[in-house]
């Protein structure tokens, strides 16, 4: 079950949801409007899961950047989410899909228990300039069936972050 903007709102109040920064304004039926961070990072060479992969990192400038098809950017949120008794789903959505910009489509998942600045995967169809803090798709909070158990305190890997996550898959290869 989607949380509407109602049950979001009062869950904000509770303390049972958490946006950080929050603007009321960004809110939609069931959603928030969730903005693309101000950090990049660009993966030049070629990828393999069994190393770490070399990067590098950019701060997006106020005039934009712009993004080319064929490579990799990882991208952050600009806001940082927590719920300890929902689960999250974060897609980008038709605002930047019209510009053919493909963004977290392996990972939309954030259990009950995350606590992070999402790292975003992000491809494009066609060269396209990228602004820091525009809107770049929406979050949505779902209701957790069951006991809950908090992704913190589950003894599982790739907990809290406040910034962009590279994989590590190489850790479970090496």
């Amino acid at each position: 079950m989607i949380l509407t903007r109602k049950a979001i709102e009062k869950a904000l109040e509770s303390g049972d949801i958490v946006i950080d920064p929050f603007e009321p304004d960004r809110l939609s039926p069931n959603a928030y409007d969730w903005r693309l961070g101000e950090k990049m990072r660009v993966f030049d060479s070629e990828l393999d899961a069994a190393r770490s992969t070399p990067f590098t990192e950019l701060v997006i400038p106020p005039e934009g950047l712009v993004l080319e098809p064929g490579r990799l950017y990882l991208g952050v949120t600009h806001e940082r989410t927590h719920s300890e008794r929902y689960a999250q789903m974060i897609n980008g959505d038709h605002t930047i899909g019209g510009l053919g910009i493909w963004v977290h489509v392996s990972a939309p998942l954030g259990h009950v228990g995350h606590a992070i600045n999402w790292t975003l995967e992000i491809r494009v169809a066609r060269p396209v300039r990228v602004y820091p803090l525009m809107t770049f798709g929406k979050i949505i909070f779902l209701v957790a069936h069951g006991s809950l158990a908090s992704y913190q305190n589950v003894g599982v890997k790739y907990t809290s972050t406040a910034g962009i996550d590279i994989s590590r898959l190489y850790e479970e290869l090496s």
